[in-house]
């Protein structure tokens, strides 16, 4: 007699299959009505806000340093200033220019003076300048950043020399005008076969400012910068002006750091609309333990895990979608009241602008992650929510009140990093890159997660 054969159930295997715990998350969200109106809510508030925001901002001009009643200065904005006293003559194709920087005022740690080649006069043309500072010897700068520096300090008397062959433009400099060293070359496609060229000089305001709790002060004093300059020479020349100029100039050329961003105080709105959106993840888990609605999703998928990874891609995926409507919305709408009241906006099709905006609905998924997590580790409603937004705020607060470099420390470090990915202007209190901030934020997140399973795993239900 032969051996009976296994049983083996005739019912598809996959009960368990993730694709259905996603479903049944995906449903206790959207059928409870409060749920779902807390999400709306975060949008709305957001959009709210940020109009109100801008409708309340009206732009500052004023006059450029050094004039009276004169045109305001001509660039200031997205992260650059250009100005200072530029004494320039077209440079047809190839050639160089050599002066010598005899004397130079001690105006400001980077006041400038030297050599200037620019596209144009056009305020925001591309250039390439090298040039010396009282505080930072020679220098090269090109399209408004620092490029490179010469070897070692140098202060007046010191010989300039600037060389276009097609497209590269070097920088020179010399103790004696006889032996050059090499300070770097920039490159620029497509630089027009006209050019300006000529001498500079530039100075910085000095700027201080005052932190307070609640915000900050800053104060800016025109500093004006003088520099006499001999030798000069045009190849092919000659020079059409003066063997011996002197030359002042207010306002600097090159990066601005206390410029305003307000592509990111307009998305800053956001941290209202996530006053609704933390509250909303946290009962996405605690209400479950409260009710004990929990015994049954465990009973029913077993490997925790699962469910806990399944919550996370629900909810993330739910406020994400908020976030791009709260993060668009609040952009798109907030530009015609900002332009309306003189204030200059930057484009969507911007790659800076655009990662703020669309980095604004990721920062609101991965908030609601970590809001997640510290909630299945808490249990608590209340002690979670808590915890989450004083992670979130305070470290913005008490950076106000800090010493900067305090304050940029505490940000780098907390979960508030991940504002930094709605920042589109570089500016002095910069405290991380935007992609780094949001990695500390997602960090944050995932940390939270894995010690929720892994109490999840250890806790009764």
């Amino acid at each position: 007699m032969s051996a009976p054969a296994p049983y083996r159930s005739t019912v598809p295997a996959g009960g368990d299959h993730f694709g259905r715990l996603l479903l049944s998350e995906w449903t206790k969200l959207r059928t409870v009505p409060r749920w779902v109106i807390a999400l709306a809510a975060s949008a709305v508030l957001t959009v709210a806000v940020a109009l109100l925001a801008a409708a309340g901002t009206v732009r500052e001009t004023s006059h450029a340093p050094g004039t009276e009643g004169g045109a305001p200065p001509p660039a200031a904005t997205d992260g650059v200033q250009d100005l200072g006293r530029f004494e320039h003559h077209t440079l047809s194709g190839d050639g160089s220019l050599v002066a010598r920087v005899t004397e130079q005022e001690d105006s400001h740690d980077w006041a400038k003076a030297g050599l200037m080649l620019r596209e144009s006069t056009e305020p925001g043309s591309w250039y390439a300048a090298v040039m010396l500072t009282p505080g930072h010897g020679v220098r090269l700068q090109s399209d408004f950043a620092d490029v490179a520096g010469g070897d070692g300090p140098a202060a007046a008397p010191r010989w300039l020399k600037l060389t276009r062959s097609g497209d590269s433009v070097t920088a020179y400099e010399s103790a004696d005008g006889a032996a050059w060293n090499r300070v770097g070359t920039v490159e620029r496609e497509g630089l027009p076969a006209d050019v300006e060229i000529g001498l500079f000089v530039a100075s910085p305001d000095a700027v201080e400012v005052e932190r307070q709790f609640g915000g900050e002060i800053v104060n800016g004093n025109t500093t004006t910068g003088r520099a006499a300059f001999d030798g000069v020479r045009l190849t092919p020349g000659p020079w059409p002006g003066a063997a011996t100029p002197t030359l002042t100039g207010s306002g600097d050329i090159g990066p601005y750091g206390f410029g305003e961003d307000p592509t990111r105080s307009t998305l800053n709105a956001v941290l209202v609309g996530l006053m609704a959106i933390v509250p909303l993840a946290v009962l996405f888990v605690t209400a479950e333990y409260r009710w004990g609605a929990i015994h049954t999703t465990l009973a029913v998928t077993p490997r925790r895990g699962r469910v806990l990874a399944a919550k996370a891609i629900v909810i993330g995926a739910a406020c994400l979608a908020a976030g791009a409507v709260a993060g668009f919305g609040a952009f798109l709408l907030s530009a015609p009241v900002l332009r309306s009241n003189g204030v200059p906006t930057a484009s969507l099709a911007d790659g800076p602008v655009l990662r703020a905006v669309a980095g604004t609905a990721a920062l609101v998924a991965v908030v609601a992650v970590l809001s997640l997590g510290v909630a299945s580790i808490l249990r608590r409603s209340a002690a979670a929510v808590a915890v989450v937004l004083l992670l979130l705020l305070v470290p913005r607060i008490l950076g106000t009140g800090l010493p900067l470099s305090a304050a940029q420390w505490l940000e780098r470090l907390t979960p508030a990093a991940g504002f930094a990915i709605q920042q589109t202007v570089p500016r002095y209190d910069t405290a991380i890159g935007p992609w780094a901030g949001f990695g500390v934020l997602c960090c944050y997140a995932a940390a939270a997660l894995a010690l929720a399973l892994w109490l999840l795993r250890r806790r009764d239900a």
